[in-house]
């Protein structure tokens, strides 16, 4: 018994040791791999970035990032935004523009029963492959409105969660939505105070935990007064996205990392309830006239096929499927000479039963595009 007292006390001193040492490393910010030289390190994973160019092999960038802070550093250093690369590295990639030069190819999985939509990058170029997971959104109908809440993960869609990216809100007709980020775009960005930030003060959730409600995009469907059933019209105001952003020389807002929300880990890419008036006002009034600078974008009207007996858009071999759904983003010639109206820039269409294609590019981000693909889905009695 003696023995046995002895054994365990020994054991648990063991245990001290080692805890105490693992404390002291983490105190000093180092470790074995942090030693190594940084011109070494920094060669070593310059190469590590240029020979992953795709997932799932890209999961060793993220990997990297994961051992220690001077790591991170160099790797944060190292890996362009998507602008530049045309690569989704960091979750923060989905909130950063698309590539100039080329559509990121994606697709969106519907799920009826959970009513939830999950975003994915294609990983080929085929139309349907197992893909990399990148947002996850599910729908909540209210009596005047409906909510679509965004996230970095499928298996946590709350609004007070750490995985929070934003939402999108339309009225009561489905002909008007707006879209909320969980984060200020910009530096002075105005909050709109709503239900869902009211409760995450009154349950106190996580400081990490991003509640924030930023009005960033308006997205309006022309309403069909004659009754006769044909395309839909619609229209993107992206209100923290500048119009000279598309010309020669424009810069788009990149965001560097989320601020609202501490992610130190780095995963693999992996309410307003008030009086019905007072919604309205508030989802009509920013889209009654285009705000001033802000980049519009409008669907790309579609041509009549004679010998087809209907409307076709080239999305060449992205769609397999009519549907009234189905839309190509062009910006709008609003936004002055300088703009490329004939460059799409975002376009979406069903590929299978619940399953549709998304690719987007500069200036807008997956986020901003996913948000408005989101906005297809609903019903819309008035537009068709």
């Amino acid at each position: 018994m003696t023995i046995n007292f002895i054994t365990r006390l020994r054991s648990r001193r063991v245990v001290q040791d080692q805890l105490e040492g693992a404390n002291q490393v983490a105190v000093g910010g180092g470790c074995c791999w942090a030693n190594l030289p940084q011109e070494l390190l920094r060669e070593v994973l310059l190469r590590i970035e240029d020979s992953e160019t795709s997932w799932p092999q890209r999961k060793n960038v993220v990997a990297c990032a994961g051992v220690c802070r001077s790591w991170r550093i160099i790797i944060k250093e190292i890996v362009k935004v998507p602008e530049l690369s045309g690569k989704l590295t960091f979750p923060i990639s989905v909130k950063q523009p698309g590539p100039k030069d080329c559509l990121l190819q994606c697709f969106i999985k519907r799920n009826r029963s959970t009513q939830t939509y999950h975003l994915y990058l294609g990983l080929t170029n085929a139309l349907t492959d197992d893909g990399k997971f990148l947002l996850a959104a599910r729908k909540c109908r209210r009596p005047t409105c409906t909510d679509y809440i965004i996230s970095l993960r499928a298996e946590d869609m709350s609004r007070g969660s750490s995985t929070y990216v934003g939402k999108l809100r339309s009225n009561f007709l489905g002909t008007k939505f707006t879209v909320f980020d969980g984060q200020p775009p910009h530096a002075g960005a105005k909050m709109t105070k709503s239900r869902s930030s009211r409760l995450a003060n009154l349950k106190q959730v996580s400081p990490r935990a991003p509640f924030g409600n930023f009005p960033m995009a308006h997205i309006s469907y022309e309403l069909n007064m004659l009754g006769s059933r044909g395309p839909r019209r619609m229209q993107c105001i992206m209100d923290t996205i500048p119009a000279t952003s598309i010309g020669p020389g424009g810069v788009a807002p990149t965001q560097a990392e989320f601020t609202l929300s501490n992610r130190d880990i780095f995963p693999s890419i992996s309410i307003f309830h008030s009086k019905s008036t007072r919604m309205e006002n508030f989802l009509s009034g920013p889209l009654s006239g285009q705000k001033d600078g802000a980049l519009v974008l409008r669907n790309k009207a579609p041509r009549w096929h004679e010998q087809l007996q209907c409307w076709c858009l080239n999305f060449h071999g992205r769609v397999t499927v009519a549907s009234v759904k189905n839309f190509q983003l062009v910006a709008s010639p609003e936004n002055g000479p300088s703009g490329p109206e004939h460059k799409i820039i975002l376009q979406f269409g069903k590929v299978g039963k619940d399953l549709f294609t998304m690719d987007y590019r500069y200036p807008i981000s997956a986020f901003q595009a996913f948000a408005i693909c989101l906005s297809s889905f609903d019903t819309k009695i008035a537009c068709e």
